[in-house]
Parts: structure tokens; C-alpha cells; sequence
């Protein structure tokens, strides 16, 4: 019997005085969209929490401290990605240093504000509407 396996990725939600950080998309898919920063694992080569590591210095510019990861939550169906069956880890980034910027194959980094969050790439909007829920549970 063969079996095919999803891409894996790891998205960061990264918040700054009531503001989250999201980049707008350089390449395809949704090329030109807001979304959170993130990507795909590197197989055989790193955990999630690497990957969520590697992906916000590359994309943001920030050094996450990955003690302060916590996973939020799990996006896994399998239409949530145009390329094919990706299973996405949100992770809230709760300690990082440094200067936001774009970078990578993030073609501009912006601070948007929670509470008016536009319609984001991917499922990315319904990880914010979990966060909400997560900052209000935690009394943020």
C-alpha cells in the first residue's frame, strides 16, 4: 500500500501593543495577499518549532525565542492550501528581539490591528479569530 503525506508548515502570530505582524506574499499562491508568517518544514532536517524559528527570522527579521512558542492550533483540512494537502501549526510567538522587516519571500511586513484584521491569505483568518479567543481565555 502507498501512502501520500501532507506538506507540514508552522505559521507565527506575533503581536506588538495590539497589532499582529503579517506580510504581504511575493510569490503565488494568493501573491500580493496579507498573511501570517510562516512556511514549510525542512524534511528530515528540523522540528516545528525550528521551523517556526527559521521561517520568522527569514520572513520578519525577528529572533524568536522558541521557550516562548505555544502552539495554538492545527489547520489540516485538506483544501485549506491551493498546492495541495498542507497541515498548518499556529504557533503564538510570545518572545523575539529584534527589528521587523521583510524579507525572504515576504515582499513587505505590516502591523495590523487585531481587532481589524483584513481577509488574510489561506486560512490565516480563522487562526486570528482562535487567538482572539486565546487572549480573552488568558485575560490578554
Amino acid at each position: 500500500m502507498e501512502f501520500k503525506n501532507p506538506g507540514v508548515t508552522a505559521s507565527m502570530i506575533i503581536e506588538k501593543q495590539g497589532k499582529i505582524c503579517c506580510v504581504k506574499r511575493k510569490y503565488e499562491p494568493y501573491k500580493g495577499m496579507l498573511a501570517l508568517p510562516g512556511g514549510f518544514l525542512d524534511y528530515m532536517k528540523e522540528s516545528l518549532e525550528e521551523t517556526a524559528v527559521r521561517e520568522t527570522k527569514e520572513e520578519t527579521n525577528l529572533q524568536v525565542n522558541p521557550a516562548g512558542l505555544e502552539l495554538l492550533m492545527v489547520n489540516s483540512s485538506p483544501d485549506r492550501d491551493p498546492r495541495g494537502h498542507v497541515i498548518d501549526h499556529v504557533y503564538i510567538v510570545k518572545e523575539y528581539t529584534g527589528t521587523a522587516k521583510a524579507g525572504d519571500d515576504a515582499e513587505e511586513l505590516y502591523w495590523i490591528l487585531l481587532e481589524k484584521t483584513p481577509k488574510l491569505a489561506f486560512d490565516h483568518n480563522l487562526a486570528i479569530e482562535k487567538y482572539k479567543v486565546w487572549r480573552e481565555k488568558n485575560g490578554i
